[in-house]
């Protein structure tokens, strides 16, 4: 990981007096003391926006889109993280932004990048983007490819590299949940997808989200229905798993 990632004319993304692990390792520094968690950020202060399709939208208000705010947080795994962030910062300046809509695939995003992402000026920016590249194939008569979605989210990235040159990036693999009600077996092909988004984590420097196994590994313990009915949206619990593998991976 490399350290010391916001510019010193920034705020501080964090103030503390040891460095951690969990956190520590995404935040250089930031000390996290024991709770009931077992997880406490302290005095976190910085941007972080969240970006994605239906996954990342759960619902939220695009009409109020305040940081910090329920309505425009969602009621998916960004709220959750959000809640968990803020309740152990109070005397932060955290603010935390939910920018994903249902439906969008990558080109998607890149259209509406300047104002959703860029003019925000994250300190980190998450990603989670895929599903729909390759479900919208299936049912959408969308034509894209493999390749094409490789291609424009690398264009994505170099521009948000060029735009804002200190974000710590953190991209989340995208993830099916087996026996969900859309799943078949056309949906083998989308270990492609997960195999590009794994090899433009790596080659961004992006910390990596590993969902596909967090699912995998939940499914050990109850069925999809449970987890994400139709195998792509996230039940509560499913949210909670992927809030709590978030928090983990940084």
């Amino acid at each position: 990981m490399k350290s010391g990632f916001l510019p010193s004319n920034r705020r501080d993304f964090l103030r503390s007096s040891a460095s951690a692990a969990a956190l520590g390792a995404l935040l250089p520094g930031m000390s996290i003391p024991s709770s009931i968690s077992g997880r406490r950020r302290s005095d976190v202060d910085g941007v972080i926006v969240f970006q994605g399709d239906s996954i990342t939208d759960a619902g939220r208000s695009k009409d109020d889109q305040q940081a910090n705010v329920p309505r425009s947080l969602g009621s998916g795994y960004v709220g959750l993280i959000a809640a968990q962030l803020l309740g152990e910062s109070p005397s932060g300046e955290l603010e935390i932004h939910n920018r994903g809509i249902s439906g969008h695939k990558v080109f998607q995003l890149a259209e509406r990048w300047q104002e959703d992402t860029v003019d925000l000026r994250p300190d980190v920016l998450s990603i989670l983007i895929g599903v729909n590249d390759f479900w919208h194939t299936l049912s959408h008569n969308y034509e894209g490819t493999v390749e094409v979605y490789e291609r424009d989210y690398r264009a994505l990235l170099d521009t948000t590299r060029e735009a804002l040159p200190e974000v710590r990036l953190i991209i989340g693999e995208p993830f099916i949940v087996a026996g969900g009600t859309a799943i078949d077996d056309r949906w083998e092909a989308f270990g492609a997808y997960q195999g590009a988004a794994a090899r433009i984590a790596k080659e961004y420097d992006a910390t990596w989200i590993p969902y596909q196994r967090v699912f995998d590994e939940a499914l050990d313990k109850a069925p999809a229905t449970y987890w994400a009915p139709d195998g792509v949206h996230p039940s509560p619990a499913g949210n909670y798993l992927m809030a709590q593998a978030w928090l983990d991976a940084i």
